[in-house]
């Protein structure tokens, strides 16, 4: 039983080195550098070894969704296939609620990841010749879990995706959205309380991918997941995260809220992946608001967590219609400033 405050996972000054003697060349560049993460990478490099994660540190509380993005080969996968133990990770520490699963024995490894831990990958990987049902019920019945019982959890889950209805359709039979909700809903049936997610949505059309998107937060609205989402795409990692990890070179370079990385990028790497972003439907008014005694005469009913867009929006109803003029600056109509904050707003529904 762990403490209400532990996080649900934890990593400390994280490796994963690739090349043959790479736990042993890690610690001596360690050593040789005392301890800077960044020179010991540059001579890890200069032996010929691939520091794929460097140094990593951060913590995903219970019920978090931590996105961590990158281009390719920042690390961003090979960070969360160490936390998953799918890598053993060459130096550092990975808690899982409170408890240390670098080393762990095979048997214990395989306990977590049947009953602790749910995984889903950009690939599909459903079985062509079982059922929807089969396909979400397989972690179960490889648990020892008996028929009834599977299968009846794994009907909730079907229905939990929207896939009710489907049960008995093959993967040939689904569009690529509906074989990736399989894949959501077998990871999810065995009940894990941490959530595993890479690029789950990067295979798909853009409308397709974006009603998985919300059909995922739907989906965390219910369950309230301790959650790590990998991906490469900014406007994903804004809609979806509590908290974003952004990496480099397999650093992390920043750790914070969408506001944060949107508003407060900490160098020009991370600027370059919101310079396209349109900040008001991200930023918070709580970002910008002053101290709480310099008040104005109007009350146009913002809050703290109003994007800057809507509370642009509300501002701008305080406000009469204006006149609209032709190339010739003859009256042509008015419009209400309300009416132009609110066409340039996205549904965020």
């Amino acid at each position: 039983m762990t403490d209400a405050n532990t996080p649900a996972i934890t990593c400390q000054n994280l490796w994963q080195v690739f090349g043959q003697g790479a736990d042993k060349a890690l610690t001596d560049a360690l050593s040789r550098s005392g301890n800077d993460a960044d020179k010991a990478a540059t001579d890890l490099r200069e032996q010929g070894f691939i520091p794929a994660v460097q140094d990593a540190n951060f913590e995903v509380k219970e019920g978090e969704l931590f996105v961590i993005m990158g281009l390719s080969g920042s690390g961003k996968s090979t960070l969360i296939r160490c936390i998953s133990q799918l890598l053993p990770g060459t130096g550092g520490e990975i808690r899982v609620d409170g408890e240390n699963v670098i080393g762990a024995s095979k048997k214990a490894l395989t306990e977590l990841r049947r009953k602790k831990l749910g995984m889903v990958f950009q690939h599909f990987g459903l079985f062509p010749h079982m059922t929807v049902a089969d396909n979400v019920a397989y972690p179960l019945r490889v648990s020892g879990v008996g028929k009834k019982e599977r299968m009846a959890r794994a009907q909730e889950v079907i229905t939990l995706v929207g896939l009710e209805g489907r049960e008995d359709s093959y993967p040939r039979q689904l569009s690529g959205g509906q074989r990736q909700r399989v894949g959501i809903a077998r990871s999810l049936a065995v009940n894990p309380d941490i959530w595993f997610l890479d690029e789950p949505f990067s295979a798909l059309d853009p409308l397709i991918r974006r009603q998985l998107q919300d059909e995922f937060l739907r989906i965390q609205a219910t369950l309230k997941k301790s959650i790590v989402f990998i991906t490469h795409d900014i406007q994903e990692a804004l809609k979806l995260a509590d908290r974003i990890a952004i990496m480099r070179d397999g650093k992390i370079v920043q750790i914070g809220t969408p506001t944060d990385i949107v508003l407060r990028p900490v160098d020009d790497y991370v600027r370059e992946f919101s310079k396209d972003v349109a900040k008001g439907q991200h930023a918070k008014v709580a970002s910008v608001m002053r101290d709480e005694s310099e008040r104005g005469p109007d009350d146009p009913g913002l809050t703290t967590s109003m994007t800057l867009d809507a509370a642009l929006a509300h501002c701008m109803e305080l406000y009469e219609p204006v006149p609209v003029r032709d190339e010739n600056g003859n009256i042509v109509g008015t419009v209400h400033p309300s009416d132009l904050a609110a066409a340039l707003q996205v549904d965020e529904t």
